[in-house]
């Protein structure tokens, strides 16, 4: 193998791991160099693992399969059936392991160059885990099957997950994330999208954290005074918000209770986001209801570099008539008092 070999040039040849490695183009990156994502195209119901019986079987499917120095392993398989499920332990349940595995001699010194499936067993305990496969091997998993035992804690018949099923994609394709480690994992570039099929939305790599797009999470906000801040006490502090790109939408609710206290001074409220350094003033809405006065209507203003806001209403006729929130305009903080605003605004990233 000469490591400068470009492909497909005439009188070249090409050994199995450069075609390999050069195959690394075709697949998403796992932030290694020459690196490829191991699974199963999303969306291929392929290689799906069922239970007959005791019988463990497979489906027809195709798969991609990565190890270290050696490049891509590109499978596909017909129907099978890799074992039968050894019997269950009296006292304790057990996880089995159902996965891919490409037989490469020149990696596992078995003798054998094939593809199949490979049921492996599970140790029976207090609190079983799934095995894991030889260091040499090169696989990967399809599911695990949960054993349970026979005693008086059994639970009934073996039951298949596919939890642990990996998807990969081309590169700078959209890949699904459910598996733990999947979610919690940083991005490789900054612009990379992925779709968290937990939280059910579009996350993309800032290059420094995923930010959700469209999705819409909870944020207490900080609520102060320029003299003596506020407590909401059996009242009601929340507030939602979402980003979409660099633009955040953020909506919230103070409602106040019989141990609220307004504290002293115009009123601020922390932001979920820091805004961006824009030049420009965001104007959203608010609202100030008390009941047995009337609803006073008004606006939210960020600011550029803003984290917090602070909330002016109109409380007469006159043009002039604008009030800054406090604990006593546009009327003393009650049981009563309710705030309410939304504003959209731009973050830096």
């Amino acid at each position: 193998m000469v490591a400068t070999d470009p492909l497909w040039l005439p009188s070249i040849s090409y050994d199995e791991t450069e075609l390999r490695k050069m195959d690394s183009n075709f697949v998403m990156p796992d932030g290694t160099a020459l690196g490829s994502r191991a699974g199963i195209r999303p969306g291929d119901p392929g290689l799906a693992v069922s239970l007959s019986g005791t019988t463990v079987n497979v489906t027809s499917g195709t798969a991609t399969l990565y190890r270290s120095t050696q490049g891509v392993y590109r499978a596909q398989l017909a129907a099978t059936s890799p074992g039968t499920l050894s019997a269950a332990n009296a006292s304790f349940a057990r996880v089995d392991l159902v996965y891919l595995r490409v037989w490469d001699t020149a990696v596992d010194s078995s003798g054998l160059r094939k593809a199949d499936t490979v049921l492996l067993t599970g140790t029976a305990s207090a609190s079983p885990v799934a095995p894991t496969p030889g260091a040499t091997e090169i696989y990967i998993p399809l599911a695990t099957i949960n054993v349970p035992n026979t005693g008086g804690g059994g639970t009934g018949a073996a039951t298949v997950s596919s939890a642990v099923r990996q998807l990969t994609v081309a590169p700078g394709g959209i890949l699904p994330v459910s598996l733990a480690a999947d979610i919690a994992a940083s991005g490789l570039y900054a612009g990379q999208v992925r779709f968290n099929t937990v939280s059910g939305g579009l996350e993309i790599w800032s290059g420094s954290a995923w930010k959700p797009q469209g999705i819409w999470s909870s944020f207490t906000p900080t609520w102060t005074a320029t003299n003596i801040n506020p407590s909401i006490g059996n009242g009601t502090l929340t507030s939602r918000w979402c980003q979409v790109g660099r633009m955040v939408t953020w909506t919230g609710l103070m409602s106040a209770g019989s141990t609220t206290n307004g504290g002293d001074g115009t009123w601020s409220m922390t932001m979920p986001v820091q805004a961006a350094a824009s030049g420009v003033i965001a104007v959203g809405s608010c609202n100030y209801f008390d009941v047995g006065h009337q609803d006073y209507l008004g606006v939210v203003q960020v600011g550029s570099n803003a984290t917090g806001v602070s909330f002016s209403v109109k409380t007469s006729a006159s043009a002039a008539s604008f009030d800054a929130v406090s604990n006593l305009l546009p009327v003393g903080t009650s049981s009563t008092s309710n705030l309410r605003w939304t504003v959209q605004y731009e973050v830096a990233s």
